[in-house]
């Protein structure tokens, strides 16, 4: 025993400041690389390597089970209906309240110097253009021949350049869409060429629409000229609500909504919620919702949030959090707090906004319900509708983050919809611009192990920093610091020596 002590004491006489100044810096560099991969697959995977390894392989081996597989077969096809679900809730929808291209995002760009939509948002509105006002018969009047091809080019001069040559054949209707929302640079200019529009769209549609019946070649026709003209009426009540004619605008869309009820993949409703709101009319918002806040019928952000807002407009002028706490909630203030929970849980990401902890951004052409792109085109037309309600404001900021200790955990399961989707954050990040910092609900979580290695990382490196700078020093502390750790196994060493004969002690050292 006291040879191998002499032979360990003497060993550490025996190391040069330069050795502890490789080994400190060899165990900085291994822990730094270890922090790298660790964080690069944490930002791929959403989870840790070294945490996904033990689980996976060294858990089985030590006897353990995982929690989270299946234990039967209805579990698991109940999992797979949940990622199902879950896929089909990350659909891209048309943005019903998307700006202009000519007259605002271009002008956004004027003045920035920066590009308000992606590339992605801008190839799926060349897909719903193509969809919406294209058919198999075009070939059959010129104009429309040009249209079918302007709408497939990706610069937008040749667009416009097709546009006006479709125009100088004829009046054609779908020309003078794509000049008033690309070319025109006022709203009053995209207004006109909409009333253009709006005339040579009703004679396309009414010599369709009584020729519809002889083949499946007008009948394509006659639903593509139908389209055309719900989106023209749709663009001229939407002209005439950012021109102030506010009454004006809901009268149209109440008008389109009557004459075509079976479009309503158009979410016409939505706006005109948001006129309504602007005229403070609260009375048709509510019967609005009637209609369409149904449980057969899917959700969005307006529809949640607007009937948040009418909850909370009956008692946000009045409420105190200190007198809640103090006698309870009342009925209608319950009612209140709930439907703002519901709003939250369907759409978490909208409260910032609303309560401005996170800068708007122009919303894109297409959203993703449930998701950041869809947070933003709500609030950026309805955060007015909020600041004009006393109070509401407030009521939202006291009672939304409540809605997170309701929900249960893990997110699979949800509370009053469908579980959270969990590819929102990816399709965001294709919606929205790169200058844009993404809304991530939940937020990923540091794991363990990134924050061990980080720390472990930063310990060894100052060890080594402080080991370049002083080795006699660290040198003495290093010794002095292997001399403590190993002061209690040669404590009981000496004690299980006292204990046991000389003779059978010498037997085990000599093992």
């Amino acid at each position: 025993m006291f040879g191998t002590e002499s032979s360990l004491s003497m060993f550490l006489n025996t190391l040069t400041p330069k050795f502890y100044v490789a080994l400190t810096g060899t165990s900085s560099l291994i822990s730094g690389l270890i922090l790298i991969f660790e964080w690069w697959y944490f930002r791929k995977y959403g989870t840790s390597f070294i945490e996904q390894v033990s689980v996976s392989h060294l858990r089985p081996l030590l006897g353990g089970v995982d929690s989270s597989a299946p234990t039967n077969p209805t579990t698991s096809n109940g999992e797979a209906d949940s990622s199902r679900q879950s896929v089909s809730e990350c659909k891209v929808w048309r943005n019903p309240l998307n700006l202009f291209r000519g007259a605002e995002y271009n002008r956004y760009t004027w003045v920035t110097g920066r590009e308000p939509l992606t590339y992605y948002d801008m190839n799926l509105s060349a897909q719903d253009h193509q969809t919406f006002f294209t058919c198999d018969s075009d070939h059959l009047r010129p104009a429309d021949a040009i249209m079918q091809k302007a709408w497939r080019e990706r610069n937008p001069q040749a667009r416009i350049s097709a546009a006006h040559e479709a125009l100088e054949l004829e009046d054609c209707a779908t020309a003078f869409i794509l000049l008033a929302e690309e070319e025109s640079t006022t709203i009053m200019e995209a207004e006109r060429l909409f009333k253009q529009a709006l005339k040579a769209g009703e004679s396309c549609y009414r010599r369709s629409h009584q020729l519809q019946h002889h083949s499946t070649q007008y009948e394509a026709q006659h639903r593509r000229d139908t389209n055309v003209l719900v989106y023209i009426k749709r663009r001229l009540a939407m002209c005439s609500r950012k021109l102030g004619r506010t009454r004006e605008a809901a009268k149209m869309m109440r008008d389109l909504m009557k004459e075509f009820p079976l479009l309503s993949m158009f979410n016409i409703h939505e706006n005109l919620l948001e006129s309504l709101l602007e005229l403070q009319n609260y009375a048709d918002v509510q019967a609005v919702l009637a209609k369409y806040d149904d449980i057969s019928l899917p959700k969005s952000a307006t529809i949640c949030y607007t009937a948040a807002l009418l909850k909370a407009r009956a008692v946000s002028d009045k409420f105190s959090p200190e007198a809640a706490s103090r006698r309870g909630l009342s009925t209608a203030e319950m009612n209140a707090v709930e439907a703002i929970h519901r709003a939250v849980e369907f759409n978490p990401h909208v409260p910032k906004y609303l309560l401005e902890m996170k800068s708007l951004i122009l919303p894109p052409e297409h959203i993703l319900k449930r998701g950041d792109s869809e947070a933003i085109a709500y609030a950026f037309f309805h955060l007015q509708h909020w600041k004009r309600v006393e109070g509401a404001l407030n009521l939202l900021h006291c009672t939304w983050e409540g809605t997170f200790r309701m929900i249960p955990y893990p997110l699979e399961k949800g509370h009053l919809f469908y579980p959270y989707p969990i590819c929102t954050e990816t399709a965001d990040r294709e919606l929205l611009p790169i200058f844009h910092e993404v809304s991530v609900y939940p937020k990923k979580e540091l794991p363990f192990f990134i924050l061990f290695t980080a720390g472990l990382c930063s310990f060894t490196a100052m060890l080594a920093l402080l080991t370049h700078q002083f080795p006699e020093l660290m040198g003495v502390f290093a010794k002095a610091f292997l001399s403590t750790l190993f002061a209690p196994l040669n404590f009981i060493m000496e004690k299980v020596e006292s204990f046991l004969p000389s003779s059978l002690w010498h037997q085990l050292t000599r093992i």
